[in-house]
């Protein structure tokens, strides 16, 4: 079989797979009385489990093991937890045993980024071209978990969601074994824990506009953080089946993914960079203002919402290909994974704990004040987005491969 639509297969069932419960858990926890302090952890486990599994990928995975087969093996085992350990957690409504199994979750299901990616770039010609238009079919993936458990389902704050988690990585797990081969990277080569964490990266730093980029995309996760934790809550008070509402955003996402190519050659990494950023001081300031109303405005909240196509590509994705394009091929993937564990890692999970708080202090007798958490957010990312323009100096290609 070609092996381009077999990537694609797996991108799709990649994130179908995390889509299919991830967005809806924001509404799941609040719905079975338990405090906001469970949804906190919950975004939490992501990246807290970030920032352990590039020690997992560098010790082992990229040492012993072909990459499509260690994919298999974990999404096997998460699986097993959605299928069998999850559930009776929730049927006993333990908050507790419900928080560990989805940290054990995490931990089993965010290496599958790196190897999924690892796996893509390995049998791609044009990562500029080619990864974007795999990468789209993620994208839809994550569209139809979320389709299919929110509108589908009507399972918005039902545990259907984490049986469908399970069962499709099941299927997951067996097409990760007809993946094309994809020997472990880092075979015979001695391993270090500055490669494993992806430190071999630092003398990137040295460049400025290399530590600006990295320094505003670990800052402006901090912010971020909102949108995945509570998100859906706040959608929650504008629209029923807010799960699906948020696929509007994804369906937004896969637009600008395909016109990800043609944006770079006439914006460049830096204004690329600077309208993702752009577009969540936009989003919050919608939220925000949309939440000075009860209930909230409608085209407000979608809007924000449907803004997540530039939220998400042209900050994220222009990242991940800035740093491809930056590093030296025997430092590619130390850069990567050093970027995952500056911003999925330490940015998100310092920004789910401050979210968390922000929503705690402005919530009174269970009513949540939108206006004012969204607010906080914005002009966080608002001063970062200044920092960034005025600083980063890139250029949207690099002379040293």
């Amino acid at each position: 079989m070609p092996k381009f639509p077999l990537l694609c297969a797996m991108m799709f069932l990649q994130f179908f797979v995390w889509g299919s419960w991830y967005v809806t858990a924001g509404t799941f926890v609040p719905a079975m009385g338990w405090p906001q302090e469970t949804t906190g952890w919950v975004y939490t486990c992501g990246p807290i489990a970030a920032l352990i599994s590039p020690l997992f990928l560098g010790l082992i995975a990229d040492r012993f093991f072909q990459s499509q087969r260690v994919l298999a093996v974990m999404h096997l085992l998460g699986a097993v937890l959605m299928l069998n350990f999850v559930p009776g957690a929730i049927e006993a409504k333990s908050a507790v045993h419900f928080e560990w199994y989805v940290l054990a979750y995490m931990l089993c299901y965010m290496p599958t980024l790196g190897l999924s990616n690892t796996i893509a770039f390995t049998h791609i010609q044009n990562p500029e071209t080619q990864f974007p238009l795999a990468r789209v079919f993620g994208t839809l993936g994550w569209i139809a978990a979320v389709t299919l458990v929110s509108k589908g389902l009507q399972a918005d704050t039902k545990p259907v969601m984490f049986l469908v988690a399970g069962y499709s990585s099941l299927l997951m797990a067996v097409l990760s074994w007809i993946l094309p081969s994809t020997p472990p990277p880092a075979a015979g080569k001695k391993t270090n824990l500055v490669e494993t964490l992806g430190l071999g990266a630092l003398p990137l730093l040295k460049e400025p506009s290399f530590a600006i980029f990295l320094l505003c995309s670990f800052l402006i996760c901090i912010p971020l953080a909102g949108y995945y934790s509570y998100g859906s809550q706040y959608a929650a008070t504008a629209f029923e089946n807010p799960g699906f509402y948020m696929t509007f955003g994804q369906w937004a996402e896969v637009l600008f993914m395909v016109a990800m190519p043609l944006c770079f050659m006439k914006l460049g990494v830096k204004w690329m960079l600077a309208v993702g950023m752009l577009a969540w001081v936009v989003r919050y300031a919608l939220f925000s203002y949309g939440a000075a109303s009860t209930p909230p405005s409608e085209w407000m909240v979608l809007t924000g919402i449907l803004l997540h196509g530039i939220c998400y590509d042209f900050f994220f994705v222009t990242g991940q290909i800035y740093v491809d394009q930056k590093a030296r091929k025997e430092i590619r993937g130390q850069a990567q994974s050093f970027l995952v564990l500056v911003t999925q890692g330490l940015g998100m999970l310092i920004g789910v704990r401050v979210m968390t708080n922000i929503v705690k202090e402005h919530t009174v007798v269970k009513q949540v004040d939108w206006q004012a958490v969204w607010l906080q957010p914005c002009l966080f990312a608002a001063a970062i987005l200044t920092v960034f323009v005025l600083l980063f100096r890139g250029r949207a290609t690099a002379a040293t491969r």
